[in-house]
């Protein structure tokens, strides 16, 4: 079609050259003159062009003149790690011990062994709630920039001739006989380090039995108390 535009144009160019050649005083007919019948015949041609040109659809004359647009290349394929994939613990947590034991068998480094440790020595006569509350406090510590930032180093802290957590300095033995205690302390103290949020304590940094009265606790927020033990949180904290 541009092919057929173009040989009018040259046609066109052709007549004017004619006209201009013959004269101004110079009439003749178009059905007489040679080139009168030439002049009809591209003007006949010229306007089938432009007919046909106006029944194009939108953007076709744009892509006679283009060529043809190449088809987009295909995405390449996205590879996602396998530990995305992974479920993350259901954030949700259930205080009973069925709900517990459906949980995978715990394993970990030091700082689960730290913290499962501390909540068999200082809270395994507890309920659950009570040594999930003991495990908030040891974590809480160690987000509040007052004390070490690991769990070990939490629960090891010694000062003023004492230490943090009582079963540390007893000089009585830390192993953990009781083997139902040592499973369920283990299982609380995974789930704990695995993000299970601390809704119990209301950010309790601090705890202790009801039978003493340390002077700390009449500076500190009470903030609850579940079982033998009584929790604050320490202002800054």
């Amino acid at each position: 079609m541009m092919r057929l535009a173009n040989q009018a144009a040259a046609g066109l160019m052709a007549l004017c050259l004619i006209a201009t050649t013959a004269g101004a005083d110079v009439t003749a007919s178009s059905k007489t003159e040679p080139q009168g019948a030439i002049a009809a015949g591209w003007g006949d041609l010229l306007g089938l062009e432009r007919e046909g040109l106006r029944k194009l659809p939108d953007g076709a004359l744009g892509a006679i003149a283009n060529g043809p647009v190449p088809a987009p290349k295909a995405a390449a394929p996205v590879k996602v790690p396998l530990k995305k994939l992974t479920p993350k613990l259901d954030p949700v947590v259930r205080y009973d011990a069925a709900w517990l034991a459906s949980l995978p068998a715990p394993s970990g480094g030091s700082d689960w062994q730290c913290l499962a440790e501390a909540l068999y020595f200082e809270a395994r006569g507890e309920s659950l709630q009570g040594q999930f509350a003991v495990a908030e406090v040891i974590l809480n510590r160690v987000d509040s920039g007052l004390y070490p930032r690991s769990v070990c180093g939490v629960v090891n802290a010694r000062g003023k001739g004492a230490c943090a957590f009582s079963y540390v300095c007893d000089r009585n033995s830390n192993k953990m006989r009781e083997k139902g205690a040592r499973d369920r302390a283990a299982r609380i103290a995974r789930v704990m380090l695995d993000g299970a949020p601390r809704l119990l304590t209301e950010g309790a940094t601090h705890f202790h039995t009801r039978n003493v009265k340390p002077r700390w606790a009449r500076k500190f927020k009470h903030t609850t108390t579940i079982g033998a033990h009584i929790f604050y949180r320490q202002p800054g904290a």
